[in-house]
């Protein structure tokens, strides 16, 4: 083959496996330490996240505090994903397609820990979308950007429900970018 042919067909399969492999992953530093991640979610080829909802738990006075149990993306073609989600409570809250970032209060020690208790995302017209999650804890930086490209997939860590241990629920989340 012709070296230039070479570069052609080495040019081609990289965009293939870009396309294949190459989501960028936006994510924060100060996502809780408990849990497993669950399985990726993303939208339909075509698709991507237009609002997101959250699942929260009210606070329990004397009880186990969770906060954050689940988020859910809203797509653009109507249907909704989410990852590994909390038990505790129904409630989901209320679109995105800039960063995020998540407020998460620091382990308690002997006290009752919550992980995250809320997010927030950035348009690319500069609104910016809080949840109406618990107030524990501070706010993380900012992740970086999809941009016009939007958010097309969702994964979750979620500590499992303790027994009679003290539980956390949702304790982190990463987004990847839609492919061009």
């Amino acid at each position: 083959m012709a070296p230039s042919l070479h570069a052609t067909f080495g040019l081609l399969l990289c965009g293939c496996l870009w396309g294949a492999w190459g989501q960028t992953k936006i994510s924060v530093n100060n996502g809780g330490i408990w849990g497993t991640w669950g399985e990726e979610q993303s939208c339909a080829k075509g698709s991507y996240a237009i609002g997101f909802s959250l699942k929260v738990e009210l606070p329990q006075l004397a009880g186990d505090d969770t906060a954050l149990n689940g988020i859910r993306l809203l797509c653009s073609n109507s249907t909704s994903i989410q990852s590994n989600v909390g038990p505790w409570y129904q409630k989901w809250d209320r679109g995105i397609d800039g960063g995020f970032r998540l407020r998460v209060e620091p382990c308690q020690g002997l006290k009752d820990d919550t992980a995250a208790n809320n997010i927030e995302f950035y348009c690319t017209d500069g609104t910016e979308l809080k949840g109406d999650g618990r107030c524990w804890g501070k706010w993380g930086p900012q992740s970086h950007s999809c941009g016009s490209l939007g958010i097309c997939t969702i994964a979750t860590k979620v500590e499992a429900p303790q027994g009679k241990g003290d539980d956390t629920a949702l304790n982190d989340v990463y987004y990847k970018c839609c492919n061009a």
